[in-house]
């Protein structure tokens, strides 16, 4: 039976890996979805707090722009 949650019941891989990165920024969640934004992704302060804690699964096109917006690779982001 395939699982699609991580060990620890999150709904994706990449959140804790965002918000470490927006904390060591001194970011908002709302200054990090406005700049997500600013990068065409549609997106608000309230879907980032749901993806840092797990809550949302997130696609490959948010995946992209996540790494293009904070500069960190995909392996950075995707890593446990």
């Amino acid at each position: 039976m395939f699982i699609n949650k991580t060990a620890d019941g999150c709904n994706n891989l990449c959140g804790k890996n965002l918000a470490a990165w927006r904390t060591a920024q001194n970011l908002s969640q709302r200054a990090l979805a406005d700049k997500l934004q600013v990068a065409g992704l549609d997106i608000d302060k309230n879907a980032v707090q749901r993806i840092e804690s797990g809550k949302r699964f997130v696609t490959d096109i948010e995946l992209r722009t996540f790494s293009t917006v904070t500069g960190l690779s995909l392996d950075e982001l995707l890593n446990e």
